[in-house]
């Protein structure tokens, strides 16, 4: 990797790395590319996250059958190969391009470059996503049991605005195990309960 890579590797995303073991090569590649942009690293809702002048311009996420790129103003970027999908009719603003393996990664560089390129001259730009009335958030079953079982987290949960609960959910309900999702929701308690966002 270019000297200049280095010196915009974040430690804390390094940390991430070496814990992954499901899709590491993947997010290597994606992270590699994340850095020849120039943003800034960082390590947001416990992802890679990419930023502009302090502004989410993208992030890397797992899930079980894919790895994709979360594009926090995907709403609004011209998709001109149609590979942009909305990962629930409740995200309004955010896109992600999903692959499935190393292979899908490696054979659309020239493609992710240029999804890339377009997210951040948005982002220099100044748009917005117009935005809808946010709709509220449903918990999953698990993550509001978990919820109930610490004093007035349900109250306070309800009490953030819809983008922090939506930080939050996108957090607890990333991981795959049962507990890991409980144990996320209780170590976070302290800032729901205090009406503090996840990041900030």
């Amino acid at each position: 990797m270019a000297l200049s890579k280095l010196k915009l590797m974040n430690p804390r995303v390094d940390v991430f790395m070496k814990k992954t073991t499901e899709w590491h090569d993947e997010y290597a590649a994606l992270r590699e590319l994340a850095l020849g942009t120039g943003l800034t690293e960082d390590l947001k809702w416990m992802h890679p996250c990419y930023t502009l002048n302090d502004k989410n311009v993208f992030l890397l996420h797992a899930f079980k059958g894919y790895i994709a790129i979360f594009f926090h103003k995907g709403a609004i970027m011209k998709d001109p190969n149609g590979i942009l999908i909305q990962q629930t009719e409740n995200v309004q603003a955010g896109r992600q391009i999903r692959f499935a393996t190393l292979q899908d990664i490696v054979k659309s560089k020239k493609v992710i470059k240029a999804y890339l390129a377009e997210a951040i001259a948005i982002e220099e730009a100044g748009l917005q996503v117009p935005m809808k009335k946010p709709m509220p958030v449903e918990l999953p079953k698990d993550i509001a049991a978990a919820m109930k079982k610490i004093p007035g987290m349900t109250v306070a949960f309800k009490k953030l605005t819809p983008s922090c609960q939506r930080e939050y959910l996108l957090y607890f309900d990333g991981a795959k195990k049962a507990e890991t999702r409980v144990s996320r929701v209780e170590k976070y308690a302290p800032r729901i309960l205090s009406g503090k966002r996840m990041n900030g």
